[in-house]
């Protein structure tokens, strides 16, 4: 069912039912206030002809005696009058001697011949006024008066649904422009949707729609610098691996041996570029990494150096790490110290490479401080360092490594920093937002 069509059925039955409940309230009171009001004036009737019989000069009376008078038939209604001795003394009708006997004072239905009357019967003076109403009649004027009163309820009822009808669908004609809109879309048409003169309900729809947009843009953007990223990096080693094999395919013994290491040596280098570029991916793809490890900082310093292989006895290292957990999963952590590492160790030369720590607790970060001592970077290269694919020298490391160690610390709050200190080498400095009381 669309929106439209449940925003009319409900509206419209609600509406129906209110002015439903509305009719019949009123048609109801009016019904009481009607009968209430006819039958005052049948009372008000035996008691106008009470006094006017009270008024009447005595040759009337003697005329009474004799024979009923005959009183003046009264639209709509019947009258008769009685004496102490039950005789009648005055009277409009002579057919409804029954319908008009003297009975019990106040209103009551008598019926004959099929016909119902609304009786009142009245006492005064010794006299017996009986007044009576035909119920037809009655119901017959009664129906006239809701015929009158129903046909208002019923227009202002159409011309509410015609309203409520044309305002739906008017209220709703944003949603079909914009469903329009997105309709004659191109298929790879990411542009945002315009806001303008849009209702403001809608807007907040609309700007997640923006947003999802934007991601899926970000996603294809990431996938086509992914391809293009392996494309680029995967043709030399391909082309090494290719070349030394074909080489040694075509000679013997110990240059065919150098053929084969070379060979495998393309092949870990490919390796490697792949697990970089995945892990590139996956940081920059928003993939979970939850693994349900906590993040201390002691157990990713020591994974991380045992990752890269060297010697221990490289390493400059505190005697005591500070009790903190960092606010990312243990893999990203290990990752991005270790690439850090791999640096320093790959430019550090054959120096030792230290590695502090240091805990902001007013700022809630922890950030390692990672320090080779070669010969260090000009400004330029500097501003270079973290770019992908860039190397300070075409023979060494893939070029991710900095670019994945960025990626990891944008991605949870961190930063990337880089120093000169004095003398020869580089610093660089990670920092990493830790958990709530830590």
């Amino acid at each position: 069912m669309s929106l439209r069509t449940r925003l009319l059925l409900t509206l419209g039955l609600t509406l129906a039912l209110l002015w439903g409940l509305a009719a019949a309230w009123l048609m109801r009171d009016l019904e009481e206030q009607f009968v209430a009001t006819l039958d005052q004036r049948l009372a008000q009737s035996a008691r106008m002809v009470a006094g006017l019989m009270a008024q009447l000069p005595e040759e009337v009376w003697l005329e009474a005696d004799r024979r009923a008078l005959s009183i003046p038939p009264i639209e709509g209604l019947a009258c008769q009058v009685h004496s102490p001795r039950g005789e009648i003394m005055a009277r409009t009708h002579t057919d409804l001697e029954t319908i008009l006997a003297p009975g019990e004072r106040g209103h009551a239905f008598r019926e004959e011949g099929g016909v119902t009357w609304r009786v009142f019967t009245y006492e005064r003076g010794g006299l017996t006024i009986t007044t009576a109403d035909r119920m037809d009649e009655r119901n017959q004027l009664l129906a006239d008066v809701f015929k009158v009163a129903v046909v208002p309820f019923a227009v202002a009822l159409l011309g509410s649904m015609a309203a409520l009808w044309l305002g739906v669908v008017r209220g709703l004609a944003p949603l079909s422009r914009l469903r329009q809109s997105l309709a004659r879309r191109h298929p790879d048409a990411l542009a945002p949707v315009a806001t303008y003169g849009v209702p403001m309900e809608i807007k907040p729809l609309i700007e997640t729609l923006n947003g999802l947009l934007a991601r899926i843009q970000q996603a294809i953007v990431r996938e086509q610098r992914f391809t293009n990223d392996a494309a680029h990096e995967l043709k030399t080693p391909l082309t090494v691996i290719k070349t030394h094999l074909q080489v040694a395919g075509r000679v013997e013994g110990e240059a065919a041996r150098r053929s084969l290491a070379h060979a495998e040596e393309g092949v870990g280098r490919l390796s490697r570029i792949l697990d970089q570029l995945l892990m590139l991916a996956r940081v920059e793809g928003r993939v979970a990494f939850e693994d349900g490890e906590r993040t201390r900082v002691a157990d990713v310093v020591e994974l991380a150096l045992r990752d890269t292989g060297a010697d221990p006895q490289r390493f400059e290292l505190p005697e005591r790490w500070p009790e903190a957990e960092l606010a990312l999963p243990r893999e990203l952590a290990v990752t991005a110290l270790r690439n850090l590492v791999d640096n320093a160790l790959r430019h550090g030369g054959a120096s030792r490479v230290t590695l502090q720590g240091e805990l902001d607790s007013a700022a809630g970060e922890f950030t390692f401080r990672v320090r080779d001592r070669g010969p260090g970077v000009d400004e330029k290269a500097l501003e270079q360092m973290s770019r992908r694919f860039w190397r300070a020298s075409k023979q060494q490391g893939s070029g991710l490594g900095l670019a994945i160690v960025v990626a990891i610390a944008e991605r949870f709050a961190g930063r990337l920093a880089y120093v000169r200190p004095e003398g020869d080498g580089l610093e660089a400095r990670l920092t990493f937002p830790v958990t709530a009381g830590r």
